[in-house]
């Protein structure tokens, strides 16, 4: 929908959807209508493709917000490889999982359902399918499942690496944090519950009274990614900003908003602990980006989370919940500064054995394809 520079030698087209949902569209049915109309913008810029045309063997498409929903009527031949990244509604996931936020019983149960309606019609229609991890592809309903394999989407671990000569400054704050620093980072894209950020800032005020020259760094907007928005025109980085910055020294706690990559990069190279904290959702590329780049991470011992990280071998794990027991082993990972050698290797190991882009993933992916069209891709 966005148009954002392509790749060189790909022909890169855009679609745009003709209106918004109806005002006054019944509550079930506003997201299902969004995502129809998101599904017919593809088809006509599909059916300009046919016009001048262009047939494709193969389509590849997220379908969770409507994409798919009609590439099989425009392109019957083709052969449809849907990413399936995240079933909604099913046991022991995101919902309800937070008492904070508890569920609003059945017309929770109803809005779960209608979330799922254009990933049902992927499930139904796809030739293949394809989920990032094996705890997300269990989420999809069990006679769906053989048609799905699990393939990371691929972290490229020769550019994210460990940089003992690493710097990130804070120009504005008279700020520069080298490797060894006791340096605390958290990264979300934003700031919001889904990924535990009010469970990370309840843990700091003992972490800062610990730790006297501990500085904390978080990176992340102000917006929602997942979930639901703030109340009353605030934001989650505000709410629960409010609730511990009489607790702490806020001078040594820095919000960055997003950064540029590179320094994105360069502020994880030099971390002393990492933490990463998720409900059971989708898991973020952040997470496998800060193993391939040697941090100490602290996850939430949640399941997407746990297939990745082995408590006291390549990271650590607490629960979600237990404010105390992540403060503590934040306290521990800056206590261990510089004998925590082995455990950063063990990370990067597993993000370069399971995740590399271009030795793993890419060959995984290429596998997929060349069985889904029958011949090599």
């Amino acid at each position: 929908m966005h148009a954002r520079p392509g790749l060189k030698g790909v022909d890169h087209r855009t679609y745009a959807v003709q209106r918004r949902p109806v005002a006054g569209q019944h509550a079930l049915l506003r997201e299902s209508e969004a995502k129809v109309l998101r599904g017919e913008a593809c088809a006509v810029a599909m059916l300009a493709l046919a016009r001048e045309g262009f047939v494709p063997d193969l389509v590849v498409c997220n379908p969770a917000w409507g994409e798919a929903l009609y590439v099989k009527d425009v392109f019957p031949a083709a052969r449809l490889v849907c990413l399936m990244e995240f079933f909604y509604g099913t046991p022991d996931a995101d919902v309800g999982f937070d008492p904070e936020f508890p569920v609003g019983g059945v017309e929770s149960r109803l809005r779960q359902r209608m979330k799922n309606m254009a990933l049902t019609e992927a499930l139904l229609t796809m030739d293949q399918g394809v989920a990032p991890t094996a705890w997300q592809a269990s989420r999809l309903p069990n006679p769906f499942q053989p048609k799905v394999e699990v393939v990371f989407d691929g972290i490229d671990t020769q550019a994210l690496r460990p940089d003992p000569q690493a710097r990130f400054e804070l120009p504005a704050l008279g700020l520069a944090f080298a490797a060894g620093a006791p340096l605390i980072t958290f990264v979300n894209r934003n700031l919001e519950p889904y990924r535990g950020y009010h469970r990370f800032l309840r843990a700091l005020p003992t972490v800062l009274k610990q730790v006297p020259d501990a500085q904390v760094v978080l990176v992340g907007g102000d917006g929602v990614s997942y979930g639901a928005p703030a109340p009353q025109g605030q934001t989650w980085k505000q709410i629960y900003w409010g609730e511990v910055a009489a607790q702490l020294d806020a001078s040594r706690v820095h919000f960055v908003g997003q950064l540029p990559y590179a320094d994105y990069q360069k502020l994880l190279q030099v971390s002393a602990a990492h933490v990463y904290l998720t409900y059971p959702f989708v898991l973020s590329w952040s997470c496998l980006e800060a193993m391939s780049l040697g941090c100490h991470v602290i996850g939430s011992r949640t399941a997407p989370v746990q297939e990745y990280i082995e408590d006291g071998i390549n990271g650590h794990l607490v629960d979600f919940f237990d404010t105390e027991a992540l403060a503590e082993a934040m306290i521990r990972a800056l206590a261990q500064r510089g004998q925590d050698a082995a455990l950063r290797q063990a990370a990067r190991q597993t993000a370069v054995s399971r995740c590399d882009l271009r030795t793993v993933c890419l060959p995984q992916w290429r596998s997929v394809l060349s069985r889904t069209m029958g011949s090599p891709v």
